[in-house]
């Protein structure tokens, strides 16, 4: 909406605030957008293991951009160490929820159900830090998963299917940065000696197996992949 050419001329008086989520919200972008169209925009927190939120800003609260607000009625939030232990306020550790909210389990996968909920605790992955008000700020994430556009992205899904081009000796994906969509699918490829292949080409595989979000949005071609 930012950079929508001609946004003075649509009428948005009528809102009375805006609801952001999906992905974060760069923090620098939320005064502007607020002085841009008259409005506030408020940013909220869920994941499909604890639908459809669990954390929102307030309008009878104090604003802090860059955060996903504090807990909803009825969820609980902490932020932990790898031991599950709580940390102090402004310590970056695992944000983990307690809900009516929290599913009951993973859908026959007692084992995968296992690994997240942990004494009625459901550890989200997310990375982040609490400060003395309660607002929580998130910093990353624990898994290697890519959220681009509000798309959950598993790289090991690209990576296998990328692993199936004849001229691909490694592959490996990963997130970059991006104003628009928060993260971007980048892959990057070895190729096998002696073989060549182009961008357009590793692409249009891709689109054969893979819907189109996860499909990488950008290839670099190097001679090894680290660890």
């Amino acid at each position: 909406m930012l950079f929508h050419e001609g946004t003075e001329k649509y009428r948005v008086d009528s809102l009375k605030f805006c609801i952001t989520g999906g992905a974060a919200m760069p923090p620098e972008f939320i005064p502007v957008f607020e002085q841009r169209f008259g409005t506030k925009i408020m940013e909220g927190y869920g994941l499909t293991e604890a639908s459809p939120v669990s954390s929102f800003s307030r309008l009878d609260m104090p604003q802090k951009p860059g955060s996903i607000g504090i807990p909803i009625p009825g969820v609980a939030a902490k932020i932990v160490d790898e031991a599950g232990r709580e940390l102090p306020r402004e310590t970056v550790g695992e944000l983990i929820l307690r809900g009516e909210n929290v599913m009951k389990g993973y859908y026959k996968d007692e084992k995968a159900t296992a690994q997240v909920i942990r004494n009625g605790w459901l550890h989200t992955s997310d990375l982040g830090r609490m400060d003395g008000d309660g607002y929580i700020f998130l910093t990353g994430r624990k898994k290697r998963m890519i959220i681009t556009s509000g798309f959950n992205v598993y790289p090991r899904e690209i990576e296998i299917v990328l692993g199936l081009h004849p001229a691909v000796q490694e592959a490996r994906i990963i997130g970059k940065e991006d104003l628009l969509r928060g993260e971007i699918v980048k892959a990057v490829v070895v190729k096998k000696p002696g073989m060549e292949i182009e961008e357009r080409e590793l692409l249009k595989h891709c689109r054969t197996y893979l819907s189109s979000y996860k499909v990488p949005r950008e290839v670099e071609f190097v001679e090894k992949i680290g660890e």
